[in-house]
């Protein structure tokens, strides 16, 4: 696949605003050449300095959403560090750097029909892009959206409004450990079908649906989320290894990835 270019630029915060107790949506205006972009692709953003708050690095932050006709991109986000931190107290009308698109996103092939995401938290913003994708290709989606309790569940009414099957499973309700998500799985599997999934960052999501991808014969893609320090490749920080043709390999996460065949994926 040929990525498009990547940019350096400026964009104006439209709003900066908590959607649950957990979570932050913030929207971008964005110039019509960065949003050409991919789901699954990220941005680097440069973090403010605000008061104390002084990050150094820049952050990988996957796209929660693109729309090039309104000229919108979108970034959802937990507060879970100094650069988050300062992320979230920009307030409308300020100026935030982005470089991006950058990295390599989901495929769906011609052949995968019907399509199924399982994620967890923050994960489901970066397989959000997916949904928009599958929906625009006619593709039939289904969406295991997992969490620590119902009241911080993610992207619920968003993959519904793109036509997608939702399926929530939380640990409060004790319906999101391995065997009870496996068991949904499965049977989802026997009744309808599954022609390939789509996950984000967990090791125990990435090991289960190892197994039945393998039980099965079905593909698969996973987004890995690394530290990562340039973005582009340069700097070795996102390097993480990957089996492939009974060879373990060593891959940076920015450049190419970060997705990847879930098969060749390895915990850390």
């Amino acid at each position: 696949m040929t990525l498009n270019p990547i940019f350096e630029t400026i964009c104006r915060v439209k709003s900066n605003e908590p959607i649950n107790r957990e979570y932050r949506l913030i929207v971008l205006d964005a110039p019509s050449h960065i949003l050409k972009c991919e789901p699954g692709q990220f941005f680097h953003l440069l973090c403010p300095t605000k008061g104390d708050l002084r990050p150094y690095l820049r952050r990988p932050m996957s796209i929660y959403g693109f729309y090039p006709e309104a000229g919108e991109l979108h970034f959802l986000y937990k507060i879970a560090g100094e650069g988050t931190a300062a992320l979230s107290a920009l307030e409308a009308g300020e100026n935030l750097n982005v470089v991006g698109p950058l990295g390599h996103g989901f495929d769906i092939q011609d052949d995968w029909q019907k399509l199924m995401v399982v994620a967890r938290g923050v994960g489901l913003a970066t397989l959000a892009p997916l949904a928009q994708k599958a929906q625009q290709m006619g593709r039939k989606l289904t969406a295991i959206c997992s969490a620590r309790s119902p009241d911080v569940l993610m992207s619920i009414d968003h993959f519904k409004a793109l036509g997608a099957e939702v399926i929530t499973v939380t640990d409060s309700e004790g319906t999101s450990g391995v065997e009870a998500l496996e068991q949904l799985i499965e049977a989802h599997i026997q009744a309808e079908g599954v022609d390939a999934f789509y996950t984000c960052g967990s090791n125990r999501l990435l090991t289960m649906l190892q197994t039945i991808c393998a039980r099965h014969g079905i593909p698969g893609q996973i987004a890995l989320e690394q530290q990562m320090a340039c973005g582009v490749g340069m700097c070795q920080c996102c390097v993480r290894s990957f089996r492939r043709k009974d060879k373990i390999i060593h891959e940076r996460v920015c450049k190419e990835g970060p997705v990847f065949n879930l098969q060749e994926a390895m915990g850390c």
